[in-house]
């Protein structure tokens, strides 16, 4: 049995739940580890056959600490089975939620070296609730630039749970 690390960076939890979600679908016919970013730090990844990388955008990026780990991990990734998903707002747009068509999943392939061999993106959520004030009116205002929600007291959640499951039966 495969021994597959599915390490998530994910900063109001979401990235977490999706990835949560395809380590249950491939636990099916894998061993499957999942742990956050931070502690992914601490393993060696000569273990593990399948890498699958996760990881949220806030404010147009993704945490600094994701390129560390991929830097210096990167003989590794490219070594063996892996994968990346994003998890962005933005994927909500029809013609923003591939791959080769999210600005972020762009961006990320330009500024790393590691050329992972599955990508996909997901649209993530809008949890105002859970916003502390700062983050509640930035992503407001974003939302109201961008055609979002803007309802402060609602949750909007835009992930679409089939693509996920898609996703990750393409890993099998």
């Amino acid at each position: 049995m495969k021994n597959t690390l599915i390490v998530f960076s994910s900063i109001d939890g979401h990235t977490k739940k999706i990835s949560s979600k395809i380590a249950e679908y491939l636990s099916e016919s894998k061993k499957v580890d999942l742990v956050s970013l931070s502690e992914a730090k601490t393993l060696s990844l000569k273990n593990y056959q399948q890498i699958i990388i996760g990881a949220s955008i806030r404010y147009g990026n993704y945490r600094k600490d994701l390129f560390e780990f991929i830097e210096k991990n990167l003989e590794d990734l490219n070594a063996k089975e892996n994968a990346f998903f994003s998890v962005n707002v933005v994927a909500r747009k029809s013609e923003k939620n591939r791959a080769e068509s999210n600005p972020y999943v762009n961006k990320f392939l330009k500024v790393t070296k590691w050329k992972p061999k599955n990508i996909d993106v997901f649209a993530g959520v809008v949890d105002y609730p859970v916003y502390n004030f700062f983050d509640k009116f930035m992503i407001r205002l974003i939302m109201w630039i961008t055609s979002g929600p803007t309802d402060t007291k609602a949750r909007f959640e835009f992930t679409d749970w089939d693509r996920v499951k898609k996703f990750a039966e393409n890993l099998i």
